[in-house]
């Protein structure tokens, strides 16, 4: 196994160091995995440039990395669903298993959640990192590793629509086509939806929305006002949709998401914006628009995994730029900046 523990640390905003760590041993429940593929989230940008989400700041340094998979390195003692060798997905969050919440099968929501990455959690974007074994998912032969570590964005694509309700024949209109908008389109489109309209301000990514099934896309003209933009939505669907899931988390994308969706219908809150917005909420309770909120996921990695496996989703094509993890600078510049069409930056944590 060697010492090698090569991992990234995040300091401070914009001070992220490439520096050796312990090998860590896995608790009882535990496994050590020899991690293999970390996709970088918009999350992990945001704290490198922002050092903070909320209210979750980075005071000590944190470890940064949480869409993962790797490979089974050693069993804690009282392991039993998986063994040596085994390719897994990491669920990146494990929760209490005691709260109201996890006993009601909420588990995204418990308070004492140990989530990768998020302050003062360290992640897994190293070369050996433990975890609990409940919360790793096989990978059957066929699934690659670095679409293992895309498990985690597409549940919450997964989590996105079974929150929206999207069925057969639903009409759903997603503002945003960064990873998260891409990957619920995957999935709605999957569940059976009739048509889909995607929005964004980069034609290019509204380009690979198109080749990933959108029925239309909408390239958003920043001089547009609100009644403009909700009649091109409308005229786009012929209609208006029943679902519109905003996976932007921008205050004009979330006031969007309640203008232009059908009377009765709902609208699905995945980006994360300012802690605090203007709403058009005359609208939404004059008209009955559900307005849902979307926390990370919640039982879905097992759905995302079949999806993937059964061939019925495609993650792949997100994957737009591949790295070694000793280029994790440069990685996480291409995430940052969006050059060279970044839509999913992966970083490779395999000794080279």
């Amino acid at each position: 196994m060697g010492k090698d523990n090569l991992t990234a640390v995040l300091y401070k905003i914009n001070d992220l160091r490439l520096e050796q760590t312990e090998i860590p041993q896995p608790k009882d429940d535990e496994v050590l995995l020899e991690m293999s593929c970390v996709g970088i989230c918009g999350s992990d940008v945001h704290y490198l440039v922002n050092g903070r989400i909320g209210d979750f700041v980075v005071t000590t340094p944190m470890i940064i990395g949480h869409e993962a998979a790797g490979v089974v390195s050693k069993l804690g003692k009282n392991v039993q669903n998986l063994k040596v060798g085994d390719r897994v997905a990491i669920e990146p969050g494990v929760p209490c298993r005691t709260c109201s919440f996890c006993k009601h099968g909420r588990y995204n929501l418990c308070r004492e959640v140990i989530f990768c990455a998020t302050p003062p959690v360290h992640g897994n974007l190293r070369r050996f990192y433990t975890h609990a074994a409940d919360y790793c998912f096989k990978l059957p032969d066929h699934v690659s590793l670095e679409e293992g570590a895309l498990l985690e964005p597409l549940s919450v694509g997964v989590h996105a629509c079974k929150r929206a309700g999207v069925t057969l024949g639903s009409q759903v209109l997603i503002l945003g086509a960064g990873p998260i908008g891409l990957v619920t389109l995957l999935v709605a489109k999957s569940l059976g939806a009739t048509r889909i309209v995607i929005t964004d301000l980069v034609q290019s990514r509204l380009d690979v929305a198109k080749e990933l099934g959108a029925d239309k896309t909408l390239l958003v003209d920043r001089n547009d006002d609100e009644p403009t933009l909700v009649k091109k939505v409308h005229a786009l669907f012929g209609d208006e949709p029943d679902i519109t899931i905003d996976a932007s988390g921008a205050e004009a994308s979330t006031r969007l998401a309640v203008l232009a969706t059908r009377s009765g219908g709902t609208a699905v809150l995945v980006g994360m914006g300012p802690p605090e917005i203007k709403l058009p909420l005359v609208q939404a309770l004059a008209r009955e628009i559900d307005i849902r909120g979307v926390f990370r996921y919640v039982n879905c990695y097992p759905a995302a995994l079949e999806l993937v496996a059964s061939g019925k989703v495609d993650v792949k094509r997100l994957i737009t730029h591949n790295y070694d993890i000793k280029e994790t600078h440069e990685a996480f510049e291409t995430a940052r900046t969006g050059r060279g069409g970044a839509i999913k930056v992966m970083i490779h944590c395999d000794r080279s």
